[in-house]
């Protein structure tokens, strides 16, 4: 198997992205952690394919040096999806926007997360439709002036959090488009997965949306607006990490340790393994000002793909039949000769 490094995942394709898009640095994210994957799955760089739609973050493929294809604009799920059922051994990541994922692709979206098929989803959410100058989308927030919303938008947004979960999702995390390491971290953990793994990356547009996130992702303010789930630890954060969360009933409750008794063996212990998608989903919805926004990787558990159960399927009913090759389909049933 060969050894590569970062550079062997660089196409010689410009990056025609704007000069401080977000987009950059999951690109560089991406091609940082590519080689560790290959090294794990003892795979070569020609077993990579990376799928896109339309859109800005769609013009990801041609910046890997992999097999890639750019397809239509909503469609890149349905692309990948069979990618991966017709050559389960190829390793699928794909390239979406919010727009691009879920608008016109909802519907692909949310069945290949049902369907639990192995694919490595990128989402790029800047809350607008970059590529087409302006326009809201369905993360854009409420109440949103935009090119399509002058006087401000009236539709609540999809948090994607809530639709991967709500879909019976097997892995979701979420990251800030400026958080390398962590981004690097989610994306080995999502390659490790089996199953449909997604992958909220956060990134702002400085041309049409700029400062899109700009509630969380200022490093003045961001160790106390976010906090970063890592399975096993304790669910803490704020610059001083003297804050943490608790259940509360049935809620989960903001805490600051130290005050009312609270000890640092009263913070919950995230667990992404546990099947308690109750737990997850309270997690991947939290909001500032309210609760910090979670960050790092939410869910991830064990469930059969659908691509395995695709294979497996054609091999028991391969060995059952009486059908091997075209000529025996051809002689079977009702024949007759012609004289």
């Amino acid at each position: 198997m060969s050894k590569y490094t970062f550079q062997d995942f660089k196409s010689d394709q410009e990056v025609r992205w704007c000069p401080g898009c977000g987009d950059h640095a999951v690109l560089a994210a991406m091609q940082r952690v590519m080689p560790q994957i290959s090294e794990e799955r003892n795979c070569e760089k020609e077993d990579f394919v990376v799928v896109s739609g339309i859109g800005c973050s769609s013009r990801l493929p041609y910046y890997m040096n992999t097999y890639g294809f750019h397809s239509i604009h909503g469609r890149a799920t349905a692309i990948a999806t069979g990618i991966k059922v017709a050559n389960p051994d190829l390793v699928v990541w794909q390239a979406c926007g919010d727009g691009d994922a879920l608008a016109i692709g909802g519907n692909h979206f949310i069945h290949a997360i049902r369907r639990n098929i192995d694919l490595n989803i990128i989402l790029f959410n800047n809350r607008i439709y970059g590529l087409t100058k302006g326009q809201y989308s369905p993360t854009s927030k409420f109440g949103a002036v935009t090119k399509t919303s002058p006087y401000g938008t009236v539709e609540h947004p999809f948090n994607p959090g809530s639709l991967v979960l709500g879909s019976k999702g097997t892995f979701f995390a979420r990251s800030l488009d400026s958080e390398l390491k962590l981004n690097e971290e989610i994306m080995l953990a999502a390659a490790r997965h089996k199953g449909t793994s997604v992958m909220e990356m956060l990134v702002n547009c400085v041309i049409f949306n700029d400062g899109a996130h700009k509630e969380i992702s200022d490093r003045a303010f961001r160790a106390d607006r976010t906090i970063v789930l890592r399975h096993g630890e304790k669910m803490i954060f704020g610059r001083n990490r003297d804050k943490g969360l608790v259940l509360d009933g049935l809620r989960l409750k903001v805490v600051t340790i130290g005050e009312n008794g609270v000890t640092e063996d009263d913070i919950l212990t995230h667990d992404a393994h546990s099947d308690n998608i109750g737990l997850h989903t309270m997690l991947a919805d939290m909001k500032y000002p309210d609760f910090p926004v979670a960050l790092g990787v939410i869910r991830d558990v064990e469930d059969i793909t659908y691509d395995e159960a695709v294979s497996r399927q054609v091999e028991e009913v391969t060995e059952k039949s009486r059908i091997k090759c075209v000529d025996d389909l051809l002689r079977s049933g009702s024949v007759w000769e012609v004289k």
